[in-house]
């Protein structure tokens, strides 16, 4: 019986937007059909290593493509694992996929930079409405007998219809009723040129009907019989110098179904002990699940050209997820399943060579083609931040790929570690570093005045995951990393023989200032001193060497967690006006202590207990000013 069924709302509105945005591009249909058809095939194969009787032993699996002039249609067929009536309505009229909604959030409605974003999303079958104004499926599950095959079609508006058939192989058939615009693509020559430009990659077949041009009619006649179009061969096995740069790019576009080139890649043939192929690709672009650890990241897995799985992420660990790419084994069974492929040695050895392979990748990107790896760090720094505490085999090459803002604006915000260090003045003895809620915020920051003065050099990590890689990065070429909002900064190299005079003066002067101070803040500071940090504002805020940051309190906090919040120890700059009005104002001195602790949590980020008595405080100030 005939079923008439409503699009989910994202597929309506990414098939209006996709008409009219990828247009200008409509050959690419072609593309995303055949590429879906080659990995129905792979999933045949896959699924015939539990089941052999899917598939026949020495079958040979293919891709059709047709035309029939007369009827206005293009037709791609594939003899591979086929959908029932379920996976019909599932895959073709709903979009189950992560990060949807942050998709269609972005999109802008332009045509140019929504056609990237797009593209980047994943056409897939939905682009077969850029051309065709109706599209028919008719397609039939492995496994099941000819009349459970269904029929789909649709219109593309906002309705598909479902109806049983009969089909006498499985495999799909996808049938384009073409536009009336679009007759160009009724000819042998125009899809072949198609197939062969985007394609020519696909390791299974693709045959279409043998042509040859009759004179006297002036036109292409068919002759009887198949030819295959593509080479037909997995790509990834063949030798390097048979393989073009275009070939690659089509590749990476066909593997990750992504518009965009490939930012780099490797691929490479190991033999010896463990024997594979890899070829590894560094998106340009991130994807839009890439912070959704629901979603399974990994390397497409093939034994011995045999596709396994996609998705294997025991390949790569997860601070490498961004990767795309295809690993070949020949040690691996063909019944190899996601549990033995943590136990495998052979995949320990492929995980720990493809990790290699990318920080090798990165590593020449950096080096030799600067302006790519500021590209890829915008896109994915924050993810490789966490191979500073999951990896600690590889950290030091990690710490090497790092880039931060720092308080020199000369530096913009790709410093690398390597960079900080050849700039360290004299008598610096490790790297600092202050951690902030923003950019703007870090640059304000009190922290910094001293570090302005002495010019010296302050790494600005203002991302989330800094707080947490810090604690695994201790220290880089054997210099400790310090922070400036911690403890007592180790200033006495860079101090002057003046500075060091003013100093001692001012710690006999402000000795009994400094104690009723902390008598008048009591339990809200742990410690009340002279800072050697501030030059222009009166006091700040610091906790103790080994305490949590308050901006690492502040994330935790933010994200529900129960934390001990200690006190803060007060420092206060010595040469400040309002500390020397708190030094001469005996009367008012708790009331200006009080306001001076609230300003600096207030700088520093925090969020005061009591606002209200601060508002008081400061309104009692203004009125009795003078």
């Amino acid at each position: 019986m005939k079923e008439t069924l409503g699009f989910q709302a994202e597929v309506k509105q990414l098939l209006r937007l996709m008409i009219h945005s990828l247009y200008s591009n409509r050959e690419i249909f072609l593309r995303e059909l055949i590429s879906n058809a080659s990995d129905a095939c792979d999933r045949l194969r896959f699924e015939s290593i539990a089941a052999p009787a899917l598939l026949e032993a020495g079958e040979e699996l293919a891709i059709r493509v047709e035309y029939d002039r007369n009827a206005r249609t293009i037709t791609v067929s594939d003899d591979g694992i086929g959908m029932s009536r379920d996976d019909i309505v599932s895959q073709l009229g709903t979009i189950a996929r992560s990060g949807t909604r942050e998709f269609f959030e972005r999109l802008t409605g332009d045509q140019q930079e929504d056609a990237q974003l797009i593209g980047q999303f994943g056409v897939g079958f939905y682009s077969s409405f850029i051309v065709a104004d109706r599209v028919s499926v008719i397609s039939r599950r492995a496994g099941l007998a000819a009349d459970q095959a269904v029929r789909w079609e649709s219109d593309g508006a906002g309705e598909f219809s479902v109806e049983p058939c009969e089909r006498a192989s499985r495999g799909t058939d996808v049938i384009l009723h073409l536009k009336p615009d679009d007759d160009e693509l009724l000819s042998s020559w125009k899809l072949r040129s198609i197939l062969v430009k985007y394609s020519d990659h696909i390791a299974t077949p693709i045959r279409m009907p043998k042509e040859e041009w009759d004179k006297d009619k002036n036109e292409f006649r068919r002759t009887g019989g198949v030819e295959t179009v593509n080479q037909a061969s997995a790509l990834w096995a063949r030798p390097k110098a048979d393989i073009t740069e275009q070939q690659y790019r089509d590749f990476y576009k066909h593997l990750a179904h992504d518009f965009g080139d490939a930012l780099a890649w490797s691929h490479n043939r190991v033999e010896g002990r463990h024997e594979y192929i890899q070829l590894l690709y560094l998106p340009s672009q991130a994807p839009f699940d890439l912070w959704d650890r629901r979603h399974q990241h990994g390397l497409k897995l093939y034994v011995r050209r045999v596709f396994i799985m996609d998705d294997a992420e025991q390949l790569l660990p997860s601070y490498l997820r961004f990767v795309r790419g295809v690993v070949d084994s020949n040690d691996l069974p063909l019944n190899v399943s996601r549990e033995l492929l943590q136990e495998s040695r052979s995949v320990a050895a492929i995980r720990e060579g493809c990790i290699k392979r990318v920080l090798t990748l990165l590593e020449d990107l950096a080096q030799n083609r600067p302006d790519d790896y500021a590209r890829f760090w915008s896109e994915f720094g924050q993810v490789l931040k966490e191979g500073v505490g999951e990896d600690s085999a590889n950290r030091e090459r990690i710490a090497r790929l790092l880039r931060f803002r720092t308080s020199s604006s000369e530096t913009g915000g790709g410093a690398s570690l390597t960079d900080y260090a050849g700039r360290m003045a004299a008598g610096q003895k490790g790297i600092f570093y202050l951690t902030a809620d923003s950019v703007e915020a870090a640059r304000g920051s009190p922290h910094l005045e001293i570090f302005r003065k002495k010019g010296v050099e302050v790494l600005l990590l203002t991302d989330r995951i800094d707080e947490w890689m810090v604690g695994f990065l201790t220290e880089f070429d054997g210099k400790p990393l310090m922070s400036v909002a911690k403890g007592d900064l180790e200033l006495d190299a860079l101090a002057d023989a003046k500075d060091k005079e003013e100093q001692q003066k001012d710690a006999e002067e402000f000795k009994d200032l400094l104690l009723q101070v902390k008598q008048a803040l009591g339990d809200r500071v742990a410690q009340v001193r002279l800072s050697a940090r501030l030059t222009d504002s009166p006091a700040c805020v610091v906790v103790d060497k080994d305490q949590m940051s308050a901006h690492l309190q502040r994330l935790l906090k933010s994200a529900g967690q129960k934390v001990p919040a200690p006190a803060p120890i007060l420092e206060l700059n010595a040469h400040h006006p309002l500390v020397q009005r708190l030094r001469d104002r005996e009367a008012r001195r708790s009331d200006l202590a009080q306001l001076l602790l609230d300003q600096a949590v207030l700088v520093d980020g925090g969020v005061l207990e009591d606002p209200a008595a601060f508002v008081r405080r400061v309104n009692d100030l203004l009125l009795n000013a003078g």
